[in-house]
């Protein structure tokens, strides 16, 4: 089965003043930088980030939901248009340890459409496989392009296998608190390399 990749990295970043979270660094890395080596680390051949253009140097297709803000499906929607393999994985990028929840993330059973984390029972729609096909099927169903739409719109329908997994492998970084916890910093400009 060929791999394509969503990354959903244009949120308001609410939580942290409207600060581009994705633009967050760890080990000297962004967090973008790190869900698209994750990605590609999984066999991703194309990678849709659903984001103004935030690191040009990338190579990603940008895409952005019309209007922008319009919420994770919307923009799950309008990358959906660019993914050409039979399966996608879906990620935020504000994962700390991308390759960690990418890696639990096996092919998906025959009888399944998708698979996502889950810690506690908890559903991780934004760490997840699903294959293309079930995706579009289900989109096509939805209203508005999906804005403000709800996960569970997209995907509650669908057949998703659970990964039960340590809650450290979905550990995001939605505050300032989760950066610092993280040891993570904020940088307007790329480091100097030495």
């Amino acid at each position: 089965m060929s791999l394509d990749a969503i990354l959903l990295a244009g949120g308001r970043g609410a939580r942290v003043g409207g600060a581009a979270k994705p633009q967050f660094r760890l080990d000297g890395e962004t967090l973008l930088a790190r869900a698209v080596a994750a990605a590609r680390g999984a066999g991703a051949e194309r990678i849709v980030v659903a984001a103004p253009v935030l690191e040009p140097g990338l190579a990603v297709r940008w895409v952005r939901e019309d209007p922008p803000f319009g919420g994770p499906v919307a923009a799950t929607l309008a990358a959906l248009a660019a993914v050409e393999a039979d399966e996608v994985l879906l990620l935020a990028c504000d994962l700390v340890d991308p390759a960690a929840a990418v890696g639990a993330l096996s092919p998906l059973p025959a009888d399944a459409d998708g698979a996502c984390l889950a810690d506690g029972g908890r559903r991780q729609w934004l760490t997840g496989r699903y294959r293309t096909a079930a995706l579009r099927r289900v989109a096509s169903r939805i209203p508005d392009g999906g804005r403000d739409a709800a996960m569970r719109t997209l995907l509650g329908s669908l057949r998703i296998e659970l990964v039960d997994a340590p809650a450290a492998l979905s550990r995001d970084i939605d505050t300032w608190d989760d950066l610092t916890a993280a040891g993570g910093s904020v940088a307007s400009e790329p480091e100097e390399k030495p």
